[in-house]
């Protein structure tokens, strides 16, 4: 069992306490919230490659992480890319153009994992490349990456069951017959007890649960696979949900669902949500409940125009939810120990410590 090590925010108090330590673990006491950060030390959602154009270079984003306390990362590519003639780095800053499934941007993070050392900070490759809407290659594909980089990738996704926000530029959400045929890559996930984040939008502001269906489909013929539903479903054409309705509808899917999980990565969580008081006194309650299958994210693209000042206030938005979770909860979500029981981990967070 190892506990890492809670870790002031200057880079020297950093460097200092983790020199002898290893990747920032150690053991240690109690975890004081009073005077210590509540910036998460997991970034379970992190796209190291944009859509198009250059990245962050994997040392920079070391370098970011370290800054920050974050000691956990899971690396995403991007599944969908822009064509590498285009000008763009986000897919709605060019709408029309396609945006085409490719295991290039995970090929590129293995290389740059495998090439790249950073002390301190614990990195989860994830393969992005699945397009669900045509799963009939997939597994083909896991096995090529395997050979190329054995053992490397222990997490799936993220992938778009559907994104709304995605259809302008041509990708087309899964249905249901598409579903039932994920079932040859899915047993294999299962056979490596290795978790899938797939995001599906639950509807719009027209229709709150217009797509729920399609999660709902993949829960029902999957049960034994871990499924990790992003930013609570929600997206930019679901900004006014009734909370009420979506914690009920979240309730349910994880009571009926002792494999989901939770992501709360991205800002929009906050912003239209957790910010306001009387909504996020509904949340909180829920999230207290169910911390243990709830693990925290920035959804942070490292597009090469953004910089260390966008990654910081990126992981403070998201992690601010954490100064109203109990001491349970926020050992489990904002200290890490959800992801660590989710990936099968020996670490273990810190408890917190007891006011005297």
């Amino acid at each position: 069992m190892r506990t890492w090590r809670a870790l002031a925010a200057t880079t020297a108090t950093v460097v200092a306490a983790t020199a002898s330590v290893g990747p920032a673990l150690a053991d240690v006491g109690c975890f004081d919230r009073k005077t210590q950060p509540y910036t998460s030390v997991v970034d379970s959602h992190l796209h190291l490659r944009p859509f198009g154009g250059p990245g962050i270079p994997l040392a920079e984003m070391g370098d970011y992480w370290i800054q920050t306390g974050v000691r956990f990362v899971n690396v995403y590519g991007i599944g969908q890319i822009l064509p590498v003639d285009s000008a763009c780095t986000y897919y709605l800053d060019c709408l029309g153009t396609p945006v085409l499934p490719s295991p290039k941007n995970d090929v590129e993070n293995a290389s740059d994992v495998a090439q790249t050392s950073i002390d301190g900070v614990q990195l989860t490759l994830s393969m992005t490349f699945p397009d669900l809407a045509n799963p009939a290659g997939i597994l083909d594909e896991m096995r090529r990456l395997d050979s190329a980089y054995p053992g490397r990738f222990t997490w799936m996704g993220e992938v778009n069951l559907i994104k709304q926000a995605l259809w302008n530029n041509g990708a087309q959400p899964a249905g249901l017959e598409d579903i039932v045929s994920w079932w040859p890559f899915m047993a294999e996930l299962r056979r490596r007890d290795m978790p899938i984040t797939i995001h599906s939008d639950l509807g719009n502001d027209a229709e709150p649960l217009k797509y729920l269906y399609l999660m709902e489909a993949a829960l029902n013929l999957y049960p034994d696979n871990k499924i990790v539903w992003p930013h609570m479903g929600l997206s930019n054409e679901l900004m006014t949900m009734d909370p009420a309705l979506h914690i009920d509808t979240l309730r349910r899917l994880m009571d009926q669902h002792p494999k989901l999980y939770l992501d709360i990565s991205w800002r929009i969580l906050e912003d239209l949500y957790f910010s306001h008081e009387s909504i996020r006194n509904q949340y909180v309650p829920f999230l207290d409940q169910y911390s243990s299958r709830i693990i925290p994210g920035t959804d942070f693209v490292a597009a090469r125009k953004k910089d260390f000042s966008v990654y910081a206030d990126e992981l403070d938005v998201t992690s601010r939810i954490n100064n109203y979770l109990s001491d349970n909860a926020f050992r489990d979500i904002a200290l890490g120990q959800s992801y660590f029981d989710l990936l099968g981990l020996p670490d273990q967070a810190p408890p917190i410590c007891v006011a005297r």
